[in-house]
């Protein structure tokens, strides 16, 4: 390329080297062009040496030359059993000495043979310091088995290289069938769930008996936000989407009256018999809000006695225990960084060095802490494992895979080099949030990641895969590119970073078919057309969220529902429909200053507008005769349009059924609203009785079951 030595230019040249875009176009089609503060700020959480714009031509003169001496990729691709292309980036002498190639399968297989370097093709040339430097392409065999295989190339007078060849198929898994399958199935969060039995909360007994009743009904899924390890004491933070870690379970969900141990374990059944606690539990289950702390604070003392009983004295579960920590090579070290961050209590940020380091020794830690963490994940695999076997039986999980992961957690603690500290994830402005949106996580580094061979990525989805049906990808653009926020910037300030997709689609494909579960995307928002086309070819469902189709698409037609969809009224994230149909979610035009009392008044008769075309969507689909509109009528309508669809899955938030009003999310807010806490207005004995309700279900499970148009 040819280097651009003045300060603007040579800095934009440079972002492009590191993967960072100059610009964008926004959800109204404006060009964002970034300014060189966040670019220089972005560039150095990737770690580029530029700390102001005078740096910028030495460090892309230095870019460019890495780039030419780089040797091979840390990661290429080989789509379905082709050899893949490996690029060799090497000086001229490269090509006078014998080059030995040594490939370690996944499966054990040891390959080796020579290359004549001077006989491989060359795909391109250029001076570099002085140097003749040479892209030569090598093509390792055919007919990998899928898998992650190692190339290892040895040459005289080189330091050794390694390059990790992910075989994988094209398209991700899709069960046999399911092409012409219709199926259902219901969502709601865990924590919203309850029953007479209850904490005050969900528990996974409660969820295996909603898989139970939705499989009665003929559905095929339950859906639920993540329920992955939470700080819940004093780093607090209940969100499902900013997790502890992403590679371990939240004991909060545990059923402590299934716990093996409950059966030889006094101190326990004496807990759990105590007046004290029935008056607790008693007084959290008439809470209108989950009180995490509470609810956990009753709980711990309970697992602290079952994992005493466990640990201390022989019995046969310890087998099984073993093989547990075998298949989770990093349990002991989550339990020792869980029991150390409850003895300091502040994020490991603010550890002694040593501790922040990695460096966790016997002494530094309560060791009753360190059993109890691992007693409750190996509680934790045993339910969820229980749940995952009943699937021939009920309803399958789909599973919610978050983005990020909490600053302080576990997962930035133990691979702190695959994440960029120096920055946070989030959206740029749209017309709900004029200052765009800082999520407060760190946003994974593309560049290390690939040089550790994602084995965070893979241990992620392996943990998820293990128990689901079907996962969702929280943010599926983020395949594709992050919207990065540069520490101590605003959020309109934002540049996007790009990552690589052809890589991380590969190991979602690979992994799904290994575990045999199907994969969602979530792409709403401002989603570029080529990220949903990349969605298509590797098989891996988007999502038609009908209310925000309604939305976007008021002027128009609605886009049409194909069987590559997954199909709902909304999400977690919007409100629900009864609270769309009566306008609450849209504030009062009262007591505004003028300019934003006329902006409301517009955004009233948009909706207006959007009820009118949902009515006559409707009518023409025969699913409403002439003038009904009340909202139980139009609920059940839209349902059975959706379900009537050609859409490969279609979701009923179960709250829905009964017009709740509230949402369980008000993105872009914090601790000012209630967020992730809201119970579900009815228990589980309630609603599943419920005429209404079961009519709805059973309604939509007949449509489902329809050929496409019967109907008619």
């Amino acid at each position: 390329m040819t280097v651009d030595h003045s300060g603007i230019g040579a800095l934009r040249q440079l972002a492009t080297l590191y993967g960072v875009r100059t610009s964008y176009f926004d959800i109204a089609g404006h060009h964002r062009r970034a300014a060189p503060e966040p670019l220089l700020a972005v560039l150095r959480a990737l770690g580029a040496p530029v700390d102001h714009l005078r740096d910028a031509p030495q460090a892309l003169r230095q870019r460019v030359a890495e780039r030419w001496r780089r040797g091979a990729e840390p990661v290429v691709v080989a789509w379905g059993g082709r050899p893949p292309a490996v690029a060799l980036h090497v000086d001229a002498s490269f090509l006078e000495y014998p080059l030995t190639c040594t490939l370690l399968q996944e499966d054990g297989e040891v390959r080796r043979w020579q290359v004549d370097p001077a006989r491989l093709p060359v795909r391109g040339s250029t001076e570099v310091e002085g140097g003749r430097h040479v892209v030569v392409r090598l093509t390792p065999p055919a007919g990998l088995p899928w898998g992650y295989h190692r190339l290892m190339l040895a040459q005289e007078g080189r330091p050794p290289q390694e390059t990790l060849i992910i075989a994988a198929p094209r398209r991700a898994y899709r069960p046999p069938g399911e092409d012409s399958a219709r199926t259902w199935g219901i969502f709601l969060p865990l924590y919203a769930l309850h029953a007479g039995r209850s904490w005050g909360c969900g528990d996974l007994s409660d969820l295996e008996r909603l898989m139970e009743w939705v499989r009665s009904l003929g559905g095929s899924v339950v859906g639920t936000l993540p329920m992955l390890a939470s700080f819940l004491d004093e780093l607090f933070e209940p969100s499902p989407y900013v997790p502890a870690s992403r590679l371990f379970w939240n004991e909060f969900y545990l059923d402590l009256t299934r716990s093996p141990e409950l059966a030889r374990c006094p101190e326990a059944r004496t807990r759990l018999e105590a007046p004290a606690l029935a008056a607790e539990l008693e007084e959290v289950r008439s809470l209108d809000l989950v009180d995490y702390r509470r609810i956990m604070a009753a709980k711990r003392p309970i697992l602290e006695a079952l994992a005493r009983c466990f640990f201390g004295e022989p019995n046969g579960r310890q087998k099984a225990f073993r093989r547990f920590l075998a298949g989770h090579p990093l349990l002991d070290d989550y339990a020792r960084f869980r029991a150390v961050s409850e003895r300091l209590r502040v994020p490991w940020q603010a550890w002694p060095r040593p501790l922040r380091d990695g460096q966790v020794r016997d002494g530094d830690f309560d060791e009753e802490a360190r059993r109890y963490h691992l007693y409750a994940q190996f509680l934790a695999h045993e339910q969820l494992t229980a749940l995952a076997a009943q699937a021939d039986h009920s309803a399958g999980l789909y599973l919610d895979l978050p983005l990020g992961v909490h600053a302080a957690g576990y997962d930035t603690w133990e691979e702190r080099d695959a994440f960029a500290f120096d920055a946070s994830t989030g959206a740029p402005p749209d017309p709900l949030f004029a200052g765009g949106q800082n999520w407060g996580f760190p946003p994974l580094h593309p560049q290390r990641m690939r040089e550790q061979g994602y084995r965070y990525v893979i241990a992620v989805l392996r943990h998820h895969f293990r128990h689901a049906s079907i996962l969702r990808i929280d943010h599926v653009m983020g395949l594709h590119r992050l919207f990065w926020i540069p520490r101590g910037l605003d959020a309109r300030e934002g540049v996007y970073v790009r990552y690589a997709s052809d890589e991380l689609y590969a190991i979602l494909s690979l992994e799904s078919h290994r575990f045999r579960v199907r994969l969602v995307g979530e792409d709403l928002g401002t989603v570029p057309p080529a990220v949903r086309r990349s969605l298509g070819r590797h098989n891996i469902s988007g999502m038609y969220v009908m209310q925000y189709e309604a939305i976007s698409e008021l002027q128009g037609e609605l886009r049409p529902i194909t069987h590559d969809y997954l199909g709902s009224l909304n999400t977690h994230d919007m409100p629900p429909f009864a609270a769309v149909w009566h306008g609450l979610d849209l504030p009062s035009p009262r007591g505004l200053r003028p300019a934003d009392a006329a902006a409301v008044r517009q955004a009233q008769r948009h909706r207006q507008a959007l009820k009118a075309m949902m009515v006559a969507l409707l009518r023409v689909g025969g699913w409403l005769t002439a003038g009904s509109s009340r909202a139980e009528v139009i609920l059940r309508g839209l349902l059975a349009h959706l379900a009537s669809s050609p859409a490969g899955t279609v979701i009923v938030n179960l709250e829905d059924l009964w017009l709740e009003r509230r949402p369980q999310n008000f993105p872009g807010t914090g601790v000012e609203r209630p967020n992730w806490k809201r119970k579900a207005r009815y228990g589980f004995e309630e609603f599943s009785r419920s005429k209404s309700v079961l009519a709805t279900l059973r309604l939509v499970d007949r449509l489902r079951g329809q050929e496409r148009g019967a109907h008619r």
